[in-house]
């Protein structure tokens, strides 16, 4: 048999531990954390349709479990998800059109992302909160 060439040394892939993470790198990763949770958010809603469409005890199973603590929490979470996944879109919209790619300008807008969900997820809560009575 003829002899194979020696093995070449290829430098390794760099790995996660090299990188600093950086709050942009963070809020990417949230965005995908968030696409994931309003998949599974998603059954949460069909249940309260299909509860809604059923009859008044599968509707009031469905109140009695979303309005207690835990289900008010994931309600909360699921809420938080849901704009901040819309508004991690709109910063995306905006790099479309070729703005805000600078340095400074990314940062901000990883920022007034977290900001504005964390801000709008009060607002919508306080509204709800308001209406229900």
């Amino acid at each position: 048999m003829a002899d194979s060439p020696s093995r070449i040394e290829r430098p390794l892939s760099p790995h996660l531990s090299i990188y600093r993470p950086l709050f942009t790198m963070m809020m990417s990763i949230v965005h995908r954390i968030t696409g994931s949770a309003l998949y599974f958010g998603t059954v949460i809603l069909v249940w309260w349709l299909l509860a809604a469409a059923s009859s008044p005890g599968a509707y009031n199973l469905f109140s009695s479990i979303a309005g207690s603590w835990i289900g008010q929490l994931i309600l909360l979470g699921f809420t938080w998800a849901l704009i901040h996944h819309a508004l991690g879109g709109v910063r995306h919209f905006i790099w479309d059109f070729i703005h805000g790619f600078g340095a400074r300008e990314r940062e901000l807008l990883a920022k007034a992302t977290l900001a504005g969900s964390i801000a709008l997820t009060v607002i919508v809560w306080i509204i709800g909160l308001a209406l229900k009575g």
